[in-house]
Formats: structure tokens, C-alpha cells, sequence
């Protein structure tokens, strides 16, 4: 549209204002050069003016000077003459063999050198005297010719001042005429377009520039206007944009704040159920947000499944949890529009993926070094007192065998029977004791519970003919390393009594949460036993009692004799209160 009405307004346009002004400054320019070219020129041509006018009055000096010469007979008479000579021929007076001089000056000059060449030829003559006849003509004659070259010299000057005033009084003319054009055609169309913007600058796009088009500045009001109304448009527009993309920036501060509180969230050494719970239920606070769910697998099988929010018949995004090859869980969400905040939930997905691994690895180290700290004790036992009890049970082996001889058998009978004693006592401290180092060396590699529980039981599966049946329902983000080594013992424990004493068929062992708290159970269906008569040498009650009591959980056992055997632990959720001793 501004384009359009610029070539119309083009076609009404008279003489440009540059043109203008630049006509009336060259104008000046060439008054000026004429005024000073005149000048230099009168100047250069009068620099001799003054000499000329000086020799010439000295030649009636030098008239009158001769006479008295003659008068006086002096001997410089000769001398004077050529002084005359030079004088009147000198380069000053040729000087006025010019064009620019007026030819009555040259031609009063020529006369002059005319007479004087007739009165030389007098003064070297005999009748010389005869010049004192002639000296006062000559004088008058040289007078006229002083009186025409002041003339002509003050014409020069009347010239130049002439020329001078005239280009002076034209400059003064035309400057005042651009400086009217000037403020008529400029200033006050400029005053008026400040004005403009001025209002502009008010956020007043309605102007109304009163100025015709028969300037440029005619083409840029309305040009002006023009572009004040598309400015408008602009401005509007650019609002519009500004308020879209403000809220973007207020939607990505709310992600990245999202981002944070997910971070800070995840950051914590110790990560349990309810903590992803938690950071799931903040991304509700996502914009547009209908529904999340976060799973978390397990490589021993199952999976936890977080949900917060109300799903929709929408289509389900997704995001796999992966680092490092291991599959760790998905999350997944429903949002109001397909493919928004991926970007922040692909980033949400890499922070629990990295918070799972992380976790996953923690407990790996942790589980480590309790496995660690158990091989030393069981090396230190094995070093130690099993080495002493061995020897031990070596030399009460010597002694019974000395004391059964004939010749001790009647009076060592009393000793007999305390070393019997003796001996009992000891190898059960030595079956307690291996029973401990069995223990202490069982290497749970895994931080994940289900697969840690698969490894153990396989080598108790084949040291029995009885089918061995695993049940795991428990996830070991509920865990922490203490508790899940202690709740493998337990079961370690457990199916090793089945299979060394209840002569069972099938063992079941099932692992879950019920009821917000984790229960444990080891049930086989062999012959049972009484428990309120414990079997003396054996020990594994006792043990699991124990570590129950470390877990400050519950451990029950449900048997009789001929209908099999039930061991269950029941542990809170949320209990951490557990003894800090070796396990």
C-alpha cells in the first residue's frame, strides 16, 4: 500500500526541495567565485599600481632636477639622465603594456617616452640649455599621465567594490530566500511529522499530517500515514505475539521448575515408592496434563505401576526408561493435545530413569559391601575357632579313645562321662559354627530382590527332589539393602529346614505386600514338627526369630505334626527401624 501511494504522489511532485536548495546554494557558490575571482583578479592587476603612480611621479622629480643640473653645471648631469632613462623605462611602467590597460594610459605613456627620447638627444647636445624651455611642459605632461593612472586605479577599486556589493546584496537576497523556503518547506513539515511521532511514540497511530504532496516531504507525510496504519497493524500484531510468547516463557519456567522439583525430588540416597508417587501426582501441574503413569520393572519379574490423575479415551504417550542398556520401567501419559511436553517428558523420563538407576545401583554397592563384611567374619571364623574347634574335637577323639581302653575302664569312669559330655557340647558348637560360615557365605550379587531370590534358590533346588515353587510379588524399591539380606536369610533358612528335616514333596514360596505391609511366607507339605519341642542340635528357628526381630517384624510358624509347616514374616512398609549389626 506504501509503495502504491508513493508513485502516486511521484507523478504530482513539482521541482524537488534538494533541487531546489541546491539551485539557490550554487547560486551562491557561483556569486561567490565571481566576487572573489574579481577580487584576486583586481588584485593581481593593481599589486603595481602603486609602484607605477610612484615612478611616475618621481620622473617630475627627476625633470626638475635635471634643470637644476643644468644650471648649476653639475657633474651628475649624465648621471641623472640615465636615472631618468631607467626610471621611465622600467618594468613597472612596462607593466602598462596590457590590454587591461585603457589605451588614453598607454598612449599618454608612449608620448611621454616619445618626448623624452627628443629631450635626451637635447641634453647631450650643445644647446642643452634650451631643455630649461621645455622642462615645465614636460612636468605638466608627466602630471596629466599621474592624474590618469590614479584615475584608473580608482576605477579598479569602484569595480571590485561595485562587483562585491552586487554579489553581496544578491547572496543576502537568495539566502534569505532559501532560509524562508526552507522553514515554509521543511521546518514546518518536519515540526509537524515530529509531532507525528511524537504521538506515535504515544502508541497514537491515528495521525493526520496537514501538508500537501507537492514535496518530498508531501510524499513522506503521506507515506507517514500510511505507515502509521500499518504500524498499527504491526503493533497490534507484535502484541498479540508478545502475550504468546510470554506465556511460552511463563510455560517453559513452569516446565523447568517442574524439572527441578522432579530432580530434587529424585535426588535423595534413599527412594521409595512413595517418593515417585509424589513427583507423579506434580506433573498434574503440567498444563493440559489428563493422566500419568509410571511403571517400574524388575529383572526377577513384576512390576510397580504408579498412576495419578483420570485417564481419557485419548491416545497414550510414551517414554522408556533405559540407561545403559537396562530396560528400568515406562512412563506414560495422556495430554490434551498430541506431541505437547514431550520435551518435558522426555526429560521427566530420563530423571526417574537416571533416579532408578542410580537407586539401583546404590543398593547394589550396599548389598555388596554387607556381603563383603560377611565373608571377612566368615573368614576370620573359619581361621580362628573353626580351626580351634577342629582341633579340639581331634584330641577329645585321642582321649575317648585312650579311655576306652580295658585297664582304665573301671576307674575312669566318671571321666568318661565328662569327657562324653564334653565332646557332645563340642560338636554342636562346631555345627552351629558351620552352619554360621554357610551362611555368612552367601553371595547375593543382585540389587534386585526377585532376581537375588531366583539365585539363591537355585542351588537349594537341586539338593532336593521336592518341587520348589516361587511366588514374588515384591518389589525391591520397597527395600533397602539391610532389610532385603535379611528377609533372603530368612528364606535361605527356611527352605533348608524343609528340605533337611520335612521330607516334603513341594515347597511354596510367595513374597507380596498386603494390607501396606510385606508379608513372607514358606510353606511345604511334609510331616511337620511340635514347636513347642524344639529339636535339640538345630538352631534355624532361633536364627530366623532373630533376624525377624532385627526387621522389627513378626515371624510366625504354623505347623503340626503330619500337615506340613507355614513360615511367615510380616514387616511394615514403612519401618525402618532395624539393628545396625552384621548380618
Amino acid at each position: 500500500m506504501s509503495s502504491n501511494v508513493k508513485q502516486y504522489n511521484l507523478k504530482e511532485l513539482k521541482t524537488p526541495i534538494a533541487t531546489r536548495i541546491g539551485k539557490g546554494l550554487l547560486y551562491i557558490l557561483f556569486l561567490v567565485i565571481l566576487t572573489t575571482g574579481t577580487a584576486l583578479i583586481t588584485l593581481s592587476y593593481s599589486l603595481r599600481d602603486a609602484e607605477v603612480v610612484n615612478v611616475a611621479g618621481s620622473l617630475r622629480m627627476q625633470s626638475y632636477r635635471l634643470a637644476y643640473d643644468l644650471q648649476k653645471q653639475s657633474p651628475e648631469l649624465e648621471y641623472h639622465i640615465d636615472l631618468f632613462g631607467q626610471s621611465l623605462h622600467s618594468s613597472a611602467m612596462q607593466s602598462l603594456n596590457s590590454f587591461l590597460v585603457p589605451k588614453t594610459i598607454l598612449q599618454q605613456y608612449q608620448a611621454i617616452a616619445q618626448r623624452w627620447d627628443r629631450l635626451h638627444q637635447l641634453l647631450v647636445s650643445p644647446e642643452k640649455a634650451s631643455y630649461l624651455n621645455d622642462v615645465q611642459s614636460l612636468v605638466d605632461q608627466i602630471d596629466n599621465f599621474v592624474f590618469s593612472l590614479q584615475e584608473f586605479s580608482e576605477d579598479k577599486l569602484k569595480l571590485l567594490s561595485w562587483i562585491g556589493g552586487g554579489c553581496l546584496g544578491l547572496i543576502l537576497f537568495i539566502t534569505i530566500g532559501i532560509v524562508n523556503f526552507v522553514r515554509k518547506k521543511v521546518v514546518k513539515p518536519l515540526d509537524q511529522l515530529l509531532d507525528a511521532s511524537r504521538q506515535i511514540r504515544d502508541k497514537n497511530f491515528t495521525i493526520q499530517v496537514d501538508m500537501h504532496n507537492e514535496t518530498e516531504l508531501g510524499v513522506l507525510a503521506l507515506s507517514y500515514q500510511d505507515m502509521a496504519k500499518e504500524l498499527k497493524q504491526f503493533y497490534q500484531g507484535l502484541e498479540a505475539a508478545v502475550d504468546k510468547k510470554t506465556h511460552e516463557l511463563q510455560h517453559a519456567n513452569s516446565s523447568l521448575q517442574i524439572l527441578y522439583d522432579c530432580s530434587e525430588a529424585l535426588s535423595s540416597s534413599r527412594l521409595a515408592t512413595h517418593n515417585y508417587q509424589d513427583v507423579i501426582d506434580s506433573l498434574n501441574n503440567v498444563e493440559g496434563m489428563i493422566a500419568c503413569q509410571l511403571w517400574i520393572d524388575e529383572k526377577g519379574g513384576g512390576h510397580t505401576e504408579l498412576q495419578s490423575g483420570f485417564e481419557r479415551d485419548v491416545p497414550w504417550h510414551s517414554y522408556q526408561l533405559e540407561i545403559n542398556g537396562m530396560l528400568l520401567g515406562q512412563l506414560r501419559w495422556q495430554h490434551q493435545t498430541d506431541d505437547a511436553e514431550k520435551v518435558l517428558m522426555d526429560n521427566i523420563g530420563r530423571i526417574f530413569a537416571r533416579a532408578l538407576f542410580f537407586n539401583h545401583s546404590q543398593k547394589q554397592i550396599e548389598q555388596l559391601i554387607l556381603m563383603e563384611e560377611r565373608a571377612t567374619i566368615a573368614r576370620e571364623l573359619h581361621d580362628s575357632l573353626a580351626q580351634s574347634l577342629s582341633y579340639l574335637k581331634i584330641q577329645m577323639t585321642l582321649l575317648r579313645r585312650n579311655l576306652d581302653q580295658d585297664f582304665c575302664q573301671q576307674r575312669c569312669t566318671i571321666s568318661t562321662e565328662i569327657v562324653q559330655e564334653v565332646d557332645l557340647v563340642l560338636s554342636q558348637a562346631y555345627t552351629q559354627l558351620r552352619e554360621l560360615l554357610s551362611t555368612f557365605r552367601l553371595n547375593i550379587k543382585e540389587a534386585d530382590f526377585g532376581e537375588a531370590l531366583n539365585q539363591m534358590l537355585i542351588p537349594l533346588d537341586a539338593q532336593t527332589n521336592a518341587m520348589l515353587v516361587i511366588d514374588n510379588q515384591l518389589l525391591s524399591i520397597e527395600l533397602d539393602a539391610q532389610q532385603q539380606v535379611h528377609l533372603l536369610q530368612v528364606i535361605r533358612e527356611a527352605v533348608l529346614n524343609a528340605i533337611k528335616h520335612a521330607e516334603c514333596d513341594e515347597i511354596a514360596v510367595y513374597c507380596g505386600v498386603e494390607n501396606k505391609q510385606i508379608v513372607v511366607s514358606i510353606i511345604d507339605d511334609g510331616i511337620g514338627f511340635d514347636p513347642a519341642q524344639p529339636k535339640p542340635n538345630h538352631y534355624g528357628l532361633s536364627i530366623m526369630q532373630e533376624r525377624a526381630s532385627r526387621l522389627s517384624a513378626t515371624c510366625e510358624f504354623n505347623t503340626q505334626i503330619g500337615s506340613g509347616c507355614e513360615v511367615k514374616l510380616t514387616m511394615d512398609m514403612d519401618t525402618k527401624e532395624y539393628k545396625n549389626e552384621s548380618v
